[in-house]
């Protein structure tokens, strides 16, 4: 009797193991949302390198600016690299990364940069920001805070994940930080998916926090993944850049450009997309999908990967940059004709009108090759007025700065 009952189990097991392993897997996360008529397109996310770039290898030449301006190779080794935090001295620069897992630290010495890891193998901590003498690093997972790391670098970081009260889902979780005019923490949540409704209120949003993780507000609704923020440098408001849904085509929606003029606005994620498109997932059947949704002040072309965003206040840049915003597209995948892979300018009112897009920095993709080799994603603006563009495909830092032609 035993033996037959052990016989029995075993059966039941071999019968369930064979089950499950021909239990397909699931589909990758950036697959969801796409439609049976595309189950055979090639279309995926570009993978990244992986390894480091020498300055050297960096291909200047085929970048382009208008005249007057230069670019060079500012950092390199920084595989991956993405947002950007300046010190409070100024003399050091952090660097977040999502695929790699690395913050990395930058030390200019003027002539030369330095670069080390400050943080390994964790779980994508794209979100760097600096205060008050602090560097704090937010992952998926993880808040840490570097106290005094300027002058101790080997020092251990405060873990503050229980305060921020982080989502569990990893889809569109990636963060981008940055402290306000009134010194709070502020740090969007995405989306969960391509498309989809939320499984909780604590996705697509963008919340800021007291310093210590306490106070937690949640400003504005329906983002679906912004990737960069700034304040006006006029009205004080946060204009924000944010990525549209995938698998619609190659045409849209197009990724936007938004203006948060007030707390509590709803920006249109999952029903509503770009100047007024309701999701024909989502949406269907649903009357006035984009009713009470803040329209962009303008939308930034399809599958544009819209991410940093800086407005000018510097003295170096001819006068007609100052409060223009830069913002950089690090470039399509959804799409059958790549688009993007640039740094463009938008000029328009305090208010968000007439606002009017201009290529800047260009050359990172070749159209008629469809192929690129350069991913800009992040800007910054030196004490001196020059620009940083982070490429987080070649892992190196530009500075764009200016010097009037000669007559």
């Amino acid at each position: 009797m035993i033996k037959f009952a052990f016989a029995t189990a075993t059966l039941a097991f071999s019968v369930s193991f064979a089950l499950a392993q021909d239990k397909p897997a699931p589909p990758p996360m950036w697959q969801q949302g796409r439609p049976a008529s595309l189950a055979d397109s090639k279309l995926a996310p570009n993978p990244g390198k992986m390894t480091e770039t020498q300055a050297s290898e960096v291909p200047l030449d085929k970048l382009k600016l208008p005249k007057g301006f230069k670019v060079e190779v500012w950092a390199a080794g920084l595989v991956g690299g993405r947002a950007m935090a300046f010190s409070d001295s100024g003399k050091k620069i952090y660097v977040g990364t999502r695929g790699i897992g690395r913050v990395y630290e930058v030390t200019d010495a003027g002539d030369k940069r330095t670069v080390r890891v400050v943080v390994d193998k964790l779980n994508q901590p794209s979100g760097v920001a600096f205060q008050g003498g602090s560097l704090y690093v937010m992952a998926i997972d993880k808040v840490l805070r570097y106290d005094g790391i300027e002058d101790k670098p080997s020092g251990a970081p405060v873990d503050m994940t229980k305060a921020f009260d982080l989502p569990p889902e990893q889809h569109h979780n990636w963060k981008y930080l940055a402290f306000g005019p009134d010194k709070k923490l502020y740090v969007p949540f995405g989306g969960p998916c391509n498309i989809c409704e939320p499984p909780t209120k604590e996705y697509a949003q963008l919340r800021r926090y007291n310093p210590d993780g306490t106070g937690k507000e949640v400003i504005a609704t329906g983002i679906r993944n912004t990737q960069g923020f700034d304040w006006h440098p006029k009205t004080g408001e946060i204009w924000f850049t944010d990525h549209g849904r995938d698998w619609l085509g190659d045409n849209g929606p197009e990724d936007e450009l938004n203006r948060i003029s007030k707390p509590g606005l709803f920006f249109g994620f999952p029903y509503c997309h770009a100047k007024g498109i309701p999701d024909p997932d989502v949406a269907k059947g649903k009357k006035d999908a984009c009713k009470d949704v803040t329209l962009p002040v303008t939308t930034m072309g399809p599958h544009a990967a819209v991410m940093g965003i800086k407005f000018y206040t510097g003295d170096m840049f001819p006068k007609e940059y100052q409060g223009v915003a830069f913002i950089a597209r690090k470039g399509s995948w959804n799409r059958t004709k790549k688009f993007g892979y640039d740094v463009v300018t938008v000029k328009a009112t305090a208010d968000g009108k007439n606002p009017k897009i201009t290529p800047f920095m260009t050359g990172f993709m070749d159209p008629k090759a469809n192929s690129f080799w350069g991913r800009p994603a992040y800007i910054s603006q030196l004490k001196d007025g020059s620009l940083l563009v982070s490429d987080e495909q070649l892992g190196v830092i530009y500075r764009i700065s200016y010097g009037a032609p000669k007559k």
